[in-house]
């Protein structure tokens, strides 16, 4: 496939983080997307009606990331996540279940997404950071699809009785995991007071662009499924 073909010329997008909005939605088509820095997200119901339904496509004009020499722990994330563990791709499809929600604030995860997000998981695509308590409960996590040294990071969770900074441990680990590959960067889309504070800032549409090529043909990392405890984790990440 040719991905120019799809969204056209970067420099004719508007000056708006929604570029496109389709029917269809697919493995291969998010697979295109990516190379090209847009990404899926379902239309809500504050669009015109003929445009419910849909899928949006975004590429947004101020850019969250997470360069991976930037992650920052602070000294309470540092003790809290000393009681979890962590794994990788060990129960994708309840990530993204827990992620879905329809009880959590603006949540935009529906069928598609997570018939969609299957398919990549079981193509070796999408994968998945799980963080535990320890009596076994799935207390946080994230997934998203890794093209390259790129992560492009979709949702993320956490248990708000049992997991405080639970998604934020789960953040730790996917860095881990994305410190074995360089270039590497991890897409987070938007920027938020949460992901600010471990390390991710803005970047201009255009940068994010001009990075993309480089990124998309590094080499993958090897997504280690061992189970991390939290000292072995922070013990890592200092290496």
């Amino acid at each position: 496939m040719n991905t120019a073909e799809l969204f056209g010329d970067p420099d004719q997008w508007p000056d708006d983080d929604l570029v496109a909005v389709t029917g269809v939605l697919g493995p291969h088509l998010v697979l295109a997307a990516l190379h090209e820095g847009v990404f899926p997200m379902p239309l809500g119901r504050d669009v015109p009606r003929a445009l419910r339904g849909g899928t949006g496509w975004w590429s947004p004009v101020r850019r969250g990331v997470l360069p991976i020499d930037r992650l920052r722990v602070a000294r309470s994330l540092r003790k809290t996540c000393r009681r979890y563990t962590t794994t990788v791709d060990q129960c994708f499809d309840e990530v993204v279940s827990c992620c879905g929600d329809p009880g959590r604030p603006g949540g935009w995860i529906d069928g598609s997404i997570r018939a969609t997000y299957g398919g990549l998981h079981r193509d070796g695509w999408a994968h998945s950071v799980e963080t535990w308590d320890d009596d076994g409960r799935l207390v946080g996590g994230l997934y998203g699809v890794c093209v390259g040294g790129l992560f492009s990071g979709e949702s993320m969770f956490h248990d708000a009785e049992h997991g405080r900074d639970a998604s934020k441990t789960a953040l730790m680990r996917l860095v881990l995991e994305m410190s074995t590959v360089r270039p590497a960067l991890v897409d987070v889309q938007w920027l938020t007071p949460h992901l600010a504070s471990l390390g991710a800032v803005e970047i201009s549409r255009q940068e994010y662009l001009g990075r993309l090529d480089e990124l998309v043909t590094a080499s993958t990392p090897s997504w280690r499924p061992r189970t991390m405890s939290g000292a072995q984790l922070l013990a890592a990440l200092e290496r």
